[in-house]
């Protein structure tokens, strides 16, 4: 994995294969404070993120070269960079697919560039010191860290990193530390679905049950790797999901 940016200005790799698209977003982007780079294809991004470490992407599902889910999936689990997904097509199913594999976030074309300036700030917000915020960007709550220890494990809220007790860490994707975070902050509760929505979703996006189903399981999967314990997220029947664990916070 690349090590942290460390430069002032979030630096945002801008990946489409229309000219006129990729052109003056760019140029937007750099307008609102970002250090942009852009490719026109699957392999010019990958070329870029061998090359220099980047806060975000923002990727076209449509590529020449490659589908943008599946290289959405693979930054997911290569890079852990936050991914901003643009696609022509507006459906549950995509957006559901897009969360499942990692996307931090998802924008449907035709759309307004603030629009994407907003997404972007969040993203960041959100992911805390991976990268800075611009300086026109407010301040968020979610930006405080919070340290918490349980079955052996170690996360840090802002970072989305999950450690086990030889120090090997897991990447997680925003949704799935936000996730995390809320079972720490609930430790064998139950919890059902409409709270898992509400504690976890964004004011702007559309939750459904079946995206907290399948977070979920991406969750379980990952801590279950992690602590060598299939019993820490149950599935309570009727009821929800419970993270079974005593939790100490800092």
């Amino acid at each position: 994995m690349n090590p942290p940016t460390t430069h002032s200005a979030p630096r945002i790799l801008v990946v489409d294969d229309h000219r006129k698209i990729r052109e003056p977003l760019a140029v937007y982007l750099r307008k609102h404070g970002f250090d942009v780079r852009t490719a026109e294809s699957a392999e010019g991004m990958w070329q870029l993120l061998e090359a220099q470490p980047f806060d975000g992407v923002v990727l076209d599902v449509m590529l020449p070269d490659g589908d943008g889910f599946e290289l959405c999936s693979r930054l997911h689990r290569r890079n852990g960079v936050p991914v901003i997904l643009l696609t022509a097509r507006d459906t549950a199913s995509d957006r559901v697919r897009g969360l499942d594999l990692g996307a931090d976030d998802y924008l449907t074309k035709p759309f307004e560039p603030r629009e994407l300036v907003a997404r972007i700030n969040s993203v960041l917000r959100r992911r805390g010191p991976l990268g800075s915020v611009p300086a026109t960007a407010e301040p968020s709550v979610q930006s405080v860290q919070r340290h918490y220890q349980f079955a052996g494990l170690a996360f840090a809220s802002g970072s989305g990193s999950l450690s086990d007790s030889n120090g090997q860490a897991t990447r997680l994707s925003t949704a799935e530390g936000r996730l995390l975070q809320v079972f720490l902050d609930h430790p064998n509760q139950v919890l059902d679905r409409s709270r898992l929505i509400d504690l976890t979703a964004r004011p702007d996006s559309d939750v459904f049950d079946r995206t907290i189903d399948r977070q979920v399981s991406r969750l379980r999967r990952k801590l279950t790797d992690s602590a060598g314990c299939d019993d820490l997220l149950r599935t309570v029947w009727g009821g929800g999901y419970m993270l079974v664990a005593e939790v100490t916070r800092s």
